[in-house]
């Protein structure tokens, strides 16, 4: 088959599917015509989207085709291994990457076994192809057949100065006159080795450096590296280190919403989270800033935080956030790591300074890339394709990237970045992929891409939990209570007696073990949240293994005597006592003097303040108040639950591959077109005319066209008649005695002429003027970018550049090319 449009017309309906899978630009909008798929495949936006994809192995495969078709003839699958270097081992790896670039269509067979690049490929890939000087740079015709015979005579330096150019980059700056590397240069452009680009510069002809080459575009294959050299893991170490990162990421972000629940932080004018907020936050959680930004950024990622909207706006819980707070962990967890493997949020860039010079905030809204998803994914298949247990380095992930797409390389902060996440996330444990990770990974490549908020708590087909649940260790339910006011819990405490020790203790340690201490201020929170001390010591009992020690009972009744001695209320505040002395002494403490204390009677004070102001001055005097109302009723400091619904986010990844059935229907549209071009010869496959061309057959011959159409040489034998006659040089072709119906789809034009440009044959095309009247011109189309045609006029020895949309007609000159 002769032509590119041809051989996508004979392809199955499978393999375009495959096609439009892998190339799904291909297929939005959708193509009226297989003209117009072939034009969209070769266009120069399509083609470097599907080049920006391709491995660092296929990259080589297209690149030697386009170069040694330049320079000699189209390559077989023979000549391709032997240009990009390949021995025998290396034999299977190239084929693959040959088969590749033919289903993207960047590579296409012809029935001979020829290799075509695909027209417009060697424009996307740039004018240094392979390491290799353009195709344009004018060589010496004395250029000598066997350039290394030639440098047995050259002079010292000559060598060396083609071995710095030799792979690439080809061009090379003038030594000065009279040094030696200057005397070497000049004997090289003498003897045609070289040739001048300007007067700084020298170029190192393309035929030149292909024959000292040895015929070879490239040195050696780019195989895929391994992670031969990584560590391997014990695989109990990595469940053991990805349990108890989830856990603690966890209960971090569990004790990120109970401190925001109670001194919600506010938002900036601009959006975000104030750097002092961030502060206190870290400081409370105890972690640094870096990673109290990647628990605020993930938590809101999952939708469990949100800017209530109010006048003076806060970042407060949702309502979803008490769903997922009575949840397992395992199921808390999975909803945090799926949001964060979807999230597009760059948290690793909070305290960073922007273009502005400004500090980046966590929650900005300009911290979103569409690109991190992607990113995230691609390090976890990276992870998942080494060796089970292998912990590879920031450094093996980065070239593993940079080999799979060598045209978008991501940047290492963000790898790194990544990396770290996973790790503080539990998807990786001791540096290997988990089994929780693995399992997060296959449930996102299989989840449906519906585009809406994943609720927290929903269970995907592949659980990520169930994964994780494995791994966590059995929960434990009893602490081990010392005389010294410790406690020891021996494992992963359960959810209620986590919540008693963090009501009625403070954590002094966790590893493998928690050990808690018991203090007055951890006991009066207890008692300040409502709980009794009998309910508190039986909860404690209930949940030691043993009973009560007897210094940690003194210690609650203690406290629970001074507990509610002093009573504080709204008058705007007052305070009551039976001990009138005691009263007396804080109307004369200089302490109390910014809340203006005044004696009401003896046993009542008032201050101006609100009675949470009082109470914690009450406080740090030593004293142990709490509220009442009006009646007396005891009123426990519980901060008041706010809560907003969260904002549509969306959490499943943005799908690039259009799902198959979808691409099934674009190929079933494209035969139907195709059927009824074959069936109305005036449709707008035939381009154009009114009867079939003369000598036309039915069925479409060598180019693949479909039964009954008429393929690109039917429409030029039909316009045959209307070409001028050898010898007239006609500046316009004579009226037609019916306005000719031109090409009524824009695809047929653009791919003739793309074709044309590859094979730099020329064309006849049908020029419309500024005042309407056709003019036809027989071209040498050049290159066709950005919507215009840059051809040569091999009549008038010119060059011409036109807008696409003037072109109502190409075909090409010669009859019996298809």
């Amino acid at each position: 088959m002769a032509t590119f449009t041809g051989y996508l017309r004979a392809r199955s309906d499978d393999e375009l599917v495959a096609l439009l899978v892998r190339r799904p630009d291909l297929a939005t909008p959708h193509p009226a015509t297989l003209a117009s798929l072939a034009a969209r495949a070769t266009s120069r936006s399509s083609l470097d989207r599907a080049l920006t994809w391709v491995d660092a192995l296929v990259l080589q495969v297209v690149e030697a085709a386009v170069v040694l078709a330049d320079v000699a003839s189209a390559p077989t699958r023979a000549g391709l291994l032997a240009a990009v270097g390949a021995g025998p081992a290396d034999a299977d790896a190239v084929g693959r990457a040959v088969d590749d670039a033919v289903a993207l269509a960047l590579l296409w067979p012809d029935d001979d076994g020829t290799l075509h690049a695909a027209p417009g490929l060697a424009d996307a890939l740039g004018p240094s192809a392979a390491g290799l000087a353009p195709a344009s740079t004018p060589e010496p015709d004395d250029a000598p057949h066997d350039p290394a015979t030639l440098l047995a005579d050259a002079p010292t330096g000559a060598a060396q100065v083609l071995d710095a150019l030799l792979w690439g980059p080809p061009v090379g700056l003038v030594p000065p006159a009279g040094s030696p590397a200057g005397d070497a240069v000049t004997w090289l452009v003498r003897h045609g080795l070289l040739v001048r680009g300007d007067g700084r510069h020298v170029v190192l002809p393309r035929r030149v450096a292909l024959a000292l080459r040895g015929g070879r575009t490239h040195r050696s294959p780019a195989l895929a590296p391994t992670a031969a050299d990584a560590p391997v893991r014990d695989p109990r170490t990595v469940a053991a280190e990805s349990a108890a990162a989830a856990e603690r990421t966890v209960r971090l972000v569990r004790q990120l919403l109970a401190r925001w629940d109670a001194q919600p932080p506010g938002v900036l004018r601009a959006g975000g989270l104030g750097a002092r907020d961030l502060r206190r936050t870290a400081q409370a959680l105890d972690v640094d800033d870096a990673h109290a930004a990647w628990l605020v950024e993930t938590a809101a990622a999952a939708g469990l935080l949100a800017d209530d909207g109010e006048e003076s706006p806060t970042f407060v819980p949702t309502l979803e956030a008490d769903v997922w707070l009575a949840q397992d962990v395992e199921q808390r967890w999975a909803v945090l790591a799926r949001a964060w493997l979807a999230s597009s949020r760059t948290p690793w860039l909070v305290g960073a300074r922007d273009e502005r010079g400004a500090l980046r905030a966590a929650l900005d809204p300009e911290l979103a890339r569409p690109w991190v998803p992607r990113l995230r994914r691609a390090v976890l298949d990276v992870l998942a394709a080494a060796p089970t247990g292998a912990a590879p380095t920031g450094d093996d992930v980065h070239d593993a990237l940079r080999w799979r797409s060598p045209r978008s390389v991501p940047p290492r902060a963000a790898v790194e970045a990544a990396l770290v996440d996973a790790e503080r996330l539990g998807v990786t444990g001791a540096g290997a992929l988990a089994a929780a990770g693995r399992a997060l990974l296959a449930e996102a490549s299989t989840r449906p891409a519906s585009g809406s908020a994943a609720t927290p708590g929903a269970t995907p087909a592949a659980d990520a939990a169930a994964a994780l649940a494995a791994d966590l260790p059995a929960p434990v339910d009893e602490v081990l209570l010392q005389g010294d006011l410790t406690g020891v819990v021996p494992g992963r405490p359960g959810e209620a007696l986590e919540e008693l020790l963090d009501l009625a203790a403070q954590v002094e340690s966790r590893g493998g073990a928690v050990t808690v201490r018991f203090t007055a201020e951890s006991v009066l929170r207890a008692l300040d949240s409502g709980l009794p001390a009998d309910d508190l010591l039986a909860r404690l009992s209930t949940a030691a293994r043993g009973r009560v020690p007897q210094p940690l009972e003194y210690l609650v009744r203690d406290v629970a005597r001074r507990h509610g001695r002093v009573r504080a209320g709204a008058a705007s505040s007052y305070v009551r006592a039976d001990d009138a002395a005691l009263l007396a002494g804080l109307v004369d403490d200089p302490r109390f003097a910014p809340l203006r204390p005044r004696l009401l009677a003896p046993t009542v004070l008032v201050a101006d303040a609100s009675p949470a102001e009082l109470l914690d001055a009450l406080r740090a005097r030593g004293l142990a108040p709490v509220a009442e109302d009006a009646s007396g009723t005891v009123v426990h400091a519980a901060a008041p639950e706010r809560r907003v619904r969260a904002r549509t986010r969306r959490t499943d990844p943005v799908r690039e591959q259009p799902l198959p059935d979808r691409v099934a229907r674009v190929v079933a549209t494209l035969r139907r077109a195709s059927a009824d071009a074959a069936g109305d010869p005036g449709s707008a496959e035939q381009g154009g005319g009114g009867a079939p061309a003369p000598g036309a057959t039915p069925g479409g011959a060598g180019d693949g066209t479909a039964a009954g159409a008429p393929s690109v040489g039917d429409r030029a034998r039909a316009v045959a008649a209307r070409r001028p006659a050898p010898g007239a040089r006609p500046r316009t072709a004579p009226a037609p005695a019916a306005p000719a119906a031109g090409t009524p789809e824009p695809g047929d034009v653009l791919v003739v002429l793309r074709e044309a440009a590859q094979s730099r044959t020329e064309v006849w095309v049908d020029l419309v003027g500024p005042d309407g009247r056709p003019e036809r011109r027989l071209l040498r189309p050049l290159r066709v970018e950005g919507g215009r045609l840059r051809a040569l006029d091999p009549r008038r020895e010119a060059e011409l550049t036109v807008a696409v949309h003037r072109i109502a007609d190409a075909t090409p000159a010669d009859p019996t090319t298809p």
